[in-house]
């Protein structure tokens, strides 16, 4: 709900209106030009008649509001509600009980909220309520709004200009605004949602100035600041993690559980048997087609959770990525005694992980199989990872060769090292990659040999590897190094799948670009062959919604992007603040290097049509439900939106939890009910909601819990402020800095969830005796006895690590250091 002062102050202007006075009204004809509907719209001005024509016609109705001064009008079809004193759309449904806690709102038939559904078959297309144009106007494309040059920035630009015409992520951030809330710096979310919605404005200008978002994506990669060119897929992958990061929300249990049900159905195989373990987390970071390359010719995928750093072509393994841990000396010279206890698994103390997913999640996440065949005893090993973007590598003559020959054949094979040639970089390679370009456009690809298409990418990037020799795969079930098979399969479609031709190579002492044409198609790119058997996707054809190009050498070029309007299905070149309609065959020609592609959605399309002509059907005695809003705009834009996701805006008792309360206007929209049946039945999912309620248990769980946290933090500081005056205490207590942050940012509302158990095992090593002591140069904190007890007797776990020291012996000057840090880490509460 929004605040009272959010309200529109004119809603006590209108006069008594029923919605059998409406639902007649919606029959009738605009009383100025005679024209009948739909979209004709009632003054609700009191004792005023008046029903005039919209933006179609002759806008009536606005020239009536206007001449007379009344704010307020209602669209008979829609029956959504535009105050033109406020210049935006009211809501008048009623408003929830002013305390959290309190009873819920009944709402009789009678005074029933009016429904407000955004269905739409091309949302972005469709004019600004309350404000007059033509008819011709209705048909313009939108969008078509370059982007100035900041100096060096064409790779920033091109990569707006794609993400700009996605149509779900779009119309997210135009129909749901509401839902664009962080308090995250540099809140980057609020940044893209303004200027999107400056591009796709209909009173749009030539071209806007990123200035904004470029000074947000500074912040949080340094990378990117000042002025030199960057690569525009490393700039998206920034610029993604970052929109999940501020807008991800915890998934709750009841959706949660159904997708470890889905995720645990999917990944068992019936290869993986006798209750194998899994393999270790550092065997597949990453589905390789083909793992004796070098990192930079490795097929790669991104997790969905993975920071937003730069991809560095020579960085080692992912795992041991990162800064050592700090050390934290003890206060005195010490001498070790230690109790007897068995050091925890690190993994059976770490709390169960929760689920989060966003509008960037449930776009373009999908996921993949990865499975390895030991070729001695047949054991299957299998992980699930979920990628962004595929990185495929671009196949020469020969891989060519291999892979039409395993295709056609129907056998693994390796395509080994894509052995593309390179030229010369430099200026004169510059002119020549345009009279390349210029040629290859003019000259029938026959001429050139064989060509790679983007099919040749996915199988080189799906090709099974075999594992012998130096890359030997070690089995679990035989202990020891043996030749096997590694391949991957997609598991998960995305929505939008988002492909990058890995066209740069980066060496120590140069860089290289393959400049090889890839043919691609722009509709009816099939991921068929490429599917795990487990797959549940049923649409599995993709149609080309954008491309980036780059022009130039590894040194030095410039990015451009073709996009498709979603409004009259042109092409038009993205180049900087120029847009220019271009013909298919220019994009075709084009040397791709970041392509989006979108599911095919013919049936959507149908769906929606169908749904729009129910809603249309009012009819007094149907019921109202309540429906995500972000689920409604996925079903608006999605091939495949997946069931209805009502779990959003409540909390696991059915209710609305009390930090929604205040703006759950925003979450959701009314349907009537034939609307609400029909896509339950077709979608499934739910709950069914025809009644909202602040949930009291919720409430009571809030204020239990913080209470729970001033209480941990008040004890805390008052042990750990006599710990501070003890001159010489004889016993000091080691706990894990790692737990101790997370514990932290628990009782600082920080994080929802416990820490867990104590854990010190990363602290803690086991000598021969079995004594337990401090690990050398361990990340840990110095804390009293008291302080141990009274955390150990709430959280449970350990080993105890104590440090016991004589008086007599003297400080050492570092010795401070530990417990300063944990003061200085609790000091800003």
């Amino acid at each position: 709900m929004g605040d009272s002062k959010d309200l529109c102050p004119h809603l006590d202007s209108i006069g008594e209106v029923t919605k059998e006075d409406l639902l007649f009204k919606s029959k009738g004809v605009c009383q100025s030009c005679g024209v009948t509907g739909p979209n004709l719209w009632a003054c609700l001005q009191v004792s005023c008649p008046y029903v005039g024509c919209g933006e179609s016609f002759a806008d009536h109705s606005t020239i009536h509001a206007q001449a007379k001064k009344h704010n307020l009008t209602v669209n008979l079809t829609t029956f959504r509600v535009w105050c033109y004193a406020c210049e935006k759309e009211v809501f008048l449904e009623r408003r929830l009980a002013a305390h959290p806690a309190g009873p819920s709102p009944r709402v009789s038939e009678q005074d029933s909220p009016l429904p407000s559904h955004p269905l739409k078959a091309v949302p972005i297309a469709v004019a600004d309520e309350g404000e007059s144009e033509s008819e011709d106007d209705d048909l313009k494309p939108r969008g078509l709004t370059g982007m100035k040059n900041l100096g060096n920035s064409c790779y920033m630009n091109a990569a707006l200009q794609a993400l700009s015409n996605c149509p779900p992520l779009t119309q997210f951030f135009l129909e749901c605004g509401g839902l664009v809330r962080t308090d995250k710096k540099p809140a980057l979310c609020k940044s893209y949602q303004k200027l999107v919605s400056e591009v796709w404005h209909r009173r749009r200008p030539s071209y806007v100035v990123p200035t904004s978002l470029s000074h947000g994506i500074k912040l949080v990669n340094p990378m990117f600041r000042g002025y030199a060119q960057q690569d525009t897929q490393e700039f998206l992958r920034c610029l993604m993690d970052q929109l999940h990061e501020e807008l991800k929300e915890p998934v709750v249990a009841a959706a949660a559980a159904l997708a470890e049900a889905r995720d645990s159905d999917s990944s068992d195989t019936d290869e993986k048997r006798e209750g194998d373990p899994s393999p270790s987390e550092d065997e597949f970071l990453s589905c390789d087609s083909s793992s004796d390359r070098e990192p930079d010719n490795e097929a790669h995928l991104r997790s969905a959770s993975r920071p937003c750093s730069p991809v560095h072509h020579h960085e080692g393994h992912a795992k041991l990525a990162g800064s050592p841990p700090r050390a934290s000396p003890v206060r005195m010279g010490p001498s070790y005694v230690f109790k007897k206890a068995q050091v925890p698994s690190a993994g059976s103390r770490r709390r169960r992980e929760q689920r989060h997913r966003s509008v960037i999640s449930d776009i373009f996440d999908g996921s993949v199989l990865s499975l390895v065949q030991c070729l001695t005893c047949d054991r299957v090993s299998t992980t699930v990872e979920t990628f962004q973007d595929l990185s495929l590598p671009i196949p020469g003559k020969e891989d060519l060769a291999k892979l039409h020959s395993a295709i056609y054949q129907n056998v693994p094979a390796k395509p080994g090292a894509c052995g593309d040639s390179y030229a010369t970089q430099g200026w004169l390679a510059f002119i020549m990659e345009y009279i390349r370009r210029f040629v290859v456009s003019c000259t029938p690809s026959w001429f050139w040999g064989p060509v790679v298409t983007l099919e040749d990418c996915l199988a080189a990037f799906f090709a099974a590897d075999e594992l012998k020799g130096d890359n030997m795969y070690s089995c679990e079930r035989c202990k020891k190094l043996r030749n096997g098979v590694k391949y991957c399969k997609v598991l998960r479609l995305p929505e939008i799948l988002c492909i990058h031709l890995k066209r740069f190579r980066h060496e120590v002492m140069y860089s290289f670009k393959i400049s090889s044409h890839v043919s691609f198609p722009l509709e009816g790119l099939d991921l068929r062959p490429f599917l795990a058997k487990e797959c549940t996707s049923q649409i599995t054809t993709y149609d080309l919604l954008s491309v980036i190009c780059h022009h130039g050498t590894a040194g030095s070029g410039h990015y451009i992007a073709y996009c498709q309007n979603v409004i009259n299905g042109q092409w038009y070149e993205f180049d900087d603040q120029y847009v220019t309609e271009v013909h298919e065959t220019v994009v075709q020609n084009a040397e791709a290097y970041v392509l989006f592609y979108r599911k095919s959605s013919e049936e959507a399309v149908r769906e929606r049509q169908q749904v729009v002509s129910l809603a249309a059907m009012r009819e007094p005695s149907l019921l109202r439900f309540y429906v995500s809003r972000e689920w409604l705009n996925k079903f608006n834009t999605f091939a495949e939106p997946g069931p209805i996701t009502n779990h959003t805006f409540l909390c696991s008792h059915g209710g609305i939890p009390p930090h929604k309360y205040h703006y759950i206007d925003d979450l959701v929209v009314i349907l009537p009910q034939n609307v609400w049946e029909h896509l339950y039945n077709r979608f499934g999912g739910g709950p069914a909601v025809n009644h909202l309620y602040v949930c009291c248990i919720c409430q009571v769980e809030i204020e239990a819990l913080a209470k729970r946290r001033r209480i941990e933090i008040d004890t805390f500081i008052k042990l750990n402020k006599a710990f501070q005056a003890e001159e010489s205490p004889g016993v000091i207590y080691c706990i894990s800095m790692q737990w101790f942050r997370e514990w932290e940012a628990f009782v600082k509302g920080k994080d929802n969830e416990p820490p867990g158990p104590i854990d010190n095992s990363r602290i803690a090593q086991v000598k021969g005796s079995g004594h337990i002591q401090l690990k050398q140069g361990a990340d840990y904190g110095q804390i009293s006895e008291e302080t141990w007890v009274y955390l150990n007797n709430l959280y449970g776990g350990g080993p105890e690590i104590a440090i016991r020291q004589s008086v007599a012996q003297l400080q050492d000057p570092e010795s401070l250091h530990g417990e300063q840090k944990i003061e200085a880490e609790t000091r800003a509460v």
